[in-house]
């Protein structure tokens, strides 16, 4: 078996990713060697792999799905935003420049010298896209890969690697995932194909109805139609579910300010709950580092923007970000770097992330991010930090609060720690990483809370601090509840899905003799 299949949606936030997830999960446990792609992730939630390379969360996520290592094929290529107009681009892992919309997309007429260099990047990666798949597709029986935004977005199909690009060039049926919760979902499935040429319109294979709430029979007149007016079946109706938006890719909207990340809380072991509040800064990346703290029973986190919602928290996170010094300026606007220091003054505990550890630090020199030079900190930490061009990325262990210790380094800040007490050591005394003033931490170590462990240990230090009578579970395993998450979007598409269609389609492309829609894409 060599087969395939993209996983397009209808808007962005369809269900892409977790979608593919399931079908990945369904596919193994059908004893097949299958592995997820995705040729172009614009994301701030990246994770390092072994090697050492960074890729979006989400293929990290779907290739534990698929029980196998991630790597830097299944993600090629990266944008990681620093603004509403340029990115980092992260090409097989590794940074390789900050580049505008317009000089990546494609060049023209009034770019700028930078972007006449890199003129249609994007096209020009579909080469090493290509070969990236090509080299999954010769190992694994099946690559389930995913689309970026929707197939129909007509005014970048000229250099799309994405979407249709790589569907056409690779020969990929399409599925195309709607989100019915949102409504509209009729009128996004049609206007997806029509808006499409007819080679594209004829990989497109069919649709899967995603977040659907109530009776099916209700929902399939209106699929009957579908499929007389496009001459394509609906492979599924998958059921609304709570907690099924694991390392989801983008950051947080600022619509979901206050937003329990959870959306229930499990009844605390001890007396008291801890409420986790979660500086909701520009550009936050990795704020899935806080999920792990989530999945505790009793633990309440939520985002937040304004100082008056600190005032009832138990732990404050400032978590990471793409753009450390605009999140500090963006702090003292809202008058929360007040808030913050003075809860760390009052000895109330505080955690700073990654960008957010170089925040809690005395200062600042950066000529790479913002190009700011010299930056002071809020000065809760005895941290100085100077932004380096090339990027950590590693995947360190180690100890912290007397427990075993791992997570992952994507930063371009350099710490100099120049006092406190060292917070995760080698496990003989020595840093490295963080350090601790009080009941204020500062690490850059990413996914350090999913330690279950240490992660234990950390709630019992915060809980003493804020006088909480908390009680950590014993028992909660992070990674256990995630491979349960994984089997449910499994169960997903076993159960609601038409496996044997999705099979055939899999292994044998997009049905023959499919009709055109008209109008098609415009020339």
């Amino acid at each position: 078996m060599n087969g395939g299949l993209l996983v397009a949606g209808t808007t962005s936030d369809a269900g892409k990713s977790v979608v593919t997830a399931g079908i990945c999960r369904w596919l193994v446990r059908q004893g097949v060697k299958v592995a997820p792609f995705k040729a172009q992730n614009m994301s701030l939630n990246s994770f390092v792999t072994r090697e050492g390379a960074e890729i979006g969360r989400a293929q990290a996520m779907q290739a534990q799905a698929c029980r196998i290592e991630p790597t830097a094929l299944m993600n090629p290529v990266l944008l990681k935003p620093g603004s509403d107009r340029s990115s980092q681009v992260v090409l097989m892992g590794k940074p390789v420049g900050e580049m505008s919309a317009r000089g990546f997309f494609g060049e023209s007429e009034g770019a700028s010298p930078g972007e006449r260099l890199h003129g249609g990047r994007q096209q020009a990666l579909l080469g090493t896209v290509l070969d990236c798949l090509a080299e999954l597709r010769g190992t694994y029986d099946a690559v389930i890969c995913e689309g970026a935004g929707s197939p129909a977005e007509i005014n970048l199909r000229r250099t799309d690697i994405v979407n249709m690009g790589i569907a056409r060039n690779a020969r990929l049926p399409v599925l195309v995932v709607g989100d019915i919760d949102r409504g509209g979902v009729f009128a996004s499935f049609f206007g997806t194909v029509a808006l499409l040429s007819p080679e594209d319109q004829e990989l497109v294979a069919g649709f899967l109805v995603n977040k659907f709430r109530g009776d099916v029979s209700l929902l399939e007149p209106g699929l009957d139609m579908l499929h007389g007016l496009t001459g394509r079946r609906t492979y599924g109706v998958l059921p609304f579910r709570h907690g099924l938006g694991i390392d989801e890719e983008d950051g947080l909207r600022v619509s979901l300010r206050g937003t329990v990340r959870e959306s229930t809380v499990a009844a605390p072991v001890g007396e008291d709950v801890l409420r986790v509040a979660v500086c909701a800064i520009p550009l936050m990346s990795n704020f899935t580092d806080v999920d792990a703290l989530a999945a505790e029973p009793g633990v309440v986190v939520r985002f937040v923007d304004r100082p008056e919602e600190l005032a009832d928290a138990d732990l404050v996170v400032v978590p990471g970000t793409r753009g450390t010094v605009g999140a500090l300026r963006w702090l003292r606007e809202r008058g929360l770097a007040d808030a913050v220091a003075r809860r760390a003054a009052e000895g109330r505990p505080v955690l700073g992330v990654c960008g957010g550890f170089q925040i809690l630090g005395e200062h600042i020199e950066d000529e790479v991010e913002s190009r700011a030079g010299h930056v002071d900190g809020l000065g809760l930490l005895p941290v100085r930090v100077r932004f380096a061009r090339e990027k950590t990325l590693t995947r360190p262990v180690g100890e912290a609060l007397g427990e075993y210790v791992e997570g992952y380094e994507i930063h371009h800040g350099v710490a100099d720690v120049t006092g406190g007490e060292p917070f995760i050591t080698d496990g003989a005394g020595h840093l490295l990483d963080g350090c601790r003033v009080g009941a204020v931490w500062g690490t850059h170590w990413h996914g350090s809370l999913e330690s279950d462990g240490f992660r234990r240990a950390f709630l019992r230090e915060v809980a003493a601090a804020a006088g909480r009578r908390f009680v950590p579970a014993p028992d909660t395993s992070f990674a256990a509840l995630r491979e349960e998450q994984l089997d449910l979007l499994g169960d997903l598409i076993e159960q609601h899905a038409d496996t044997d269609a999705l099979w055939r389609l899999i292994e044998s492309g997009a049905p023959q003799g499919l009709p055109f829609i008209p109008p098609g894409a415009p020339a």
